[in-house]
């Protein structure tokens, strides 16, 4: 079974009034993350295909293509890790 390491390159807390994590993926698992995320996910509108507003849980958050991930509304990294787990399995 794989782990958020196993597909995360780093989550970063944004600057700005809400709080919000950007997740990278890394680059030779991003194909993987995106597939599996459309999954699990409930896609509220996409954009070309490139850009994905999506929720799961509670938690809206936006998805690229380009392996990329906006988490909104969450207030620590281990909230991020712990949503991640349930979305990559």
């Amino acid at each position: 079974m794989s782990s958020v390491e196993d597909y995360v390159a780093r989550i970063e807390e944004s600057c700005g009034g809400e709080k919000s994590f950007i997740v990278t993926f890394k680059f030779e698992k991003k194909a993987e993350v995106v597939a599996k995320i459309l999954k699990n996910a409930k896609v509220e509108r996409s954009i070309s295909n490139i850009i994905y507003e999506l929720s799961f849980k509670g938690v809206t958050f936006r998805l690229y293509a380009t392996g990329k991930a906006i988490f909104r509304g969450l207030k620590e990294e281990g909230n991020v890790r712990a949503l991640l787990i349930d979305l990559l399995s």
